[in-house]
């Protein structure tokens, strides 16, 4: 049977209960549930316990995201902080996983970088823009590494994913972080839309280990200049899944000749599909990605 996941972003303008009612009526047997929203939940007074009841019937099949994981100085111990939450959040809703994602999450701050815009003095988080490719690897690895032992330490895995638009975007990048973290319980998110729009390859993912892919996220996109744009995800992504550029018949297919059998994610960013009915959303996303995966 295959596993099929419902990230919560496609059903975009809800909130952590409903996420969790629609993916059980659409017919999903796992959800990835994501930090915003989760945070919003619990910084509104409820206790991650009392997720437990709507849970009841389906999986967490990972949780995400801890953001800008190659922070340093005292945004580091800010980013361990925020992994020991998201950890302990995950052993409560029985999650196995916590995914980690590439910075700056502002793509307009890479825009800025490349049009010479972004001085010195300006405040907005930039990740490793400016360094060395290796220096910016190290800065990953190390944060990956000390995450991985929080994770570890209550018996929990990490997922990669590199964002389309960072410093460290490409599949390569997330092989070597793995590498240079060198733990066990380090693997990746194979992201259809991440990948196409950087310009990796089928070949790149279908020569994956299977056992350090940790999710496959299935997203579509638009076509885009990949030498002089940015991906910018309100407009590159902002398409329904199966309306877009992407052939993703052949990436899943290539996902799938890795030997990979673990669970599919629908991830949508697309303003028509979020101003839908929910229900409606996540139902014809859960039989298109059984289509496409069977």
């Amino acid at each position: 049977m295959t596993k099929l996941s419902m990230n919560v972003t496609t059903t975009f303008y809800g909130n952590v209960v409903n996420d969790i009612a629609v993916a059980k009526a659409a017919g999903f047997g796992g959800i990835e549930l994501q930090s915003p929203k989760l945070y919003r939940y619990l910084d509104a007074g409820y206790p991650v316990e009392s997720l437990l009841p709507p849970l009841e019937g389906i999986e967490v099949t990972g949780l995400g995201a801890v953001l800008d994981l190659e922070r340093q100085g005292d945004a580091r111990a800010e980013f361990l902080t925020e992994v020991a939450r998201m950890c302990d959040i995950a052993v409560t809703v029985g999650a196995p996983i916590v995914q980690l994602c590439t910075g700056p999450v502002d793509w307009n701050v890479v825009k800025d970088f490349k049009a010479g815009r972004l001085h010195t003095h300006d405040p907005r988080y930039r990740g490793t823009i400016g360094l060395s490719e290796n220096d910016a690897l190290d800065a990953a690895a190390s944060n990956v590494r000390e995450a991985a032992d929080i994770a570890a330490d209550r018996g929990l895995d990490l997922y990669l994913e590199p964002l389309a638009w960072s410093n460290l975007n490409r599949h390569r990048h997330s092989l070597e972080i793995v590498e240079r973290a060198g733990r066990d319980n380090v693997g990746i998110a194979l992201d259809t839309w991440h990948y196409w729009t950087t310009g990796d390859t089928l070949e790149e993912v279908a020569a994956t280990p299977k056992e350090l892919i940790k999710a496959a996220h299935i997203s579509d996109g638009l076509d885009l200049d990949r030498e002089n744009d940015v991906p910018d995800q309100s407009v590159h992504r902002n398409v329904v899944i199966g309306g877009g550029a992407i052939p993703l018949q052949e990436w899943i297919d290539a996902i799938k000749s890795t030997g990979y059998d673990g669970w599919w994610c629908s991830e949508m960013f697309s303003d028509k599909a979020n101003e839908h009915d929910f229900l409606k959303v996540a139902t014809t996303m859960r039989n298109l990605l059984d289509i496409m995966i069977s």
